[in-house]
């Protein structure tokens, strides 16, 4: 089998209910949840009207401006995949529009997650079917190949293998692995819970902010004097 031409199959997915549970969690916590240290870049960004996404990794490596994997990959969805494609970041040629958009929805896939470029943008936010892309170009794609289906992808250095859950709201696009999900997933409820609190207390007045001057005073700060 061809290394950079090939497709593989998947050998393990996160099961609904794990994928269920996220979709009810902010992306920014569940970062936070695993230290902060794992982000898909902040170039990619909603080309959908709104709302949230999560759901199953199919990955696809593409070359740049070539969407020949990833329209096998469409083919290849099932209902609550969401196709995380690496096209280098390139945005010369869009890598899908309305057509392929609205193929993918009559396939039920949960979103797109494109390091690339999109067009026909409107259609983009009228079916409001969850799409996080690079950029927008009107210069469409090729159909040659190489690629990729189905092999672990990096995107800004967040690492996505098949079959990890990949989630996405207005702040960003996150993947958690899924060997990690079920920890992550209490971590984060916890944090959720922790800071439903926190809210109440800020609205009722009573938040406490003693942290600030403990943690300057800790760090050596110099305060003015009484």
């Amino acid at each position: 089998m061809p290394v950079g031409f090939r497709i593989l199959n998947r050998t393990q997915v996160a099961s609904k209910d794990l994928v269920d549970a996220y979709a009810k969690l902010p992306v920014a916590n569940v970062s936070d949840s695993m230290s902060r240290m794992t982000a898909a870049g902040p170039t990619l960004r909603p080309m959908h009207a709104s709302g949230g996404m999560a759901g199953v990794a199919l990955t696809v490596k593409a070359r740049p401006g070539d969407n020949l994997m990833l329209h096998k990959a469409i083919d290849m969805a099932v209902p609550g995949d969401v196709i995380v494609v690496d096209a280098g970041g390139d945005l010369t040629n869009a890598l899908m529009g309305e057509l392929m958009l609205a193929y993918a929805v009559k396939k039920g896939v949960a979103g797109f997650v494109l390091n690339g470029a999109i067009r026909d943008v409107d259609a983009f936010v009228e079916t409001n079917l969850p799409t996080f892309a690079a950029g927008v170009s009107h210069r469409g794609p090729y159909k040659d190949g190489p690629g990729e289906i189905n092999v672990p992808i990096s995107l800004g250095g967040m690492v996505i293998h098949p079959g990890d859950i990949v989630i996405g709201d207005s702040d960003g696009v996150h993947c958690v692995p899924l060997a990690d999900a079920e920890e992550v997933l209490k971590k984060t409820q916890a944090k959720s819970d922790a800071e439903i609190n926190q809210m109440k207390a800020i609205a009722e007045g009573t938040n406490d902010r003693t942290w600030v001057d403990a943690a300057l005073t800790r760090l050596g700060c110099e305060f003015p004097a009484e």
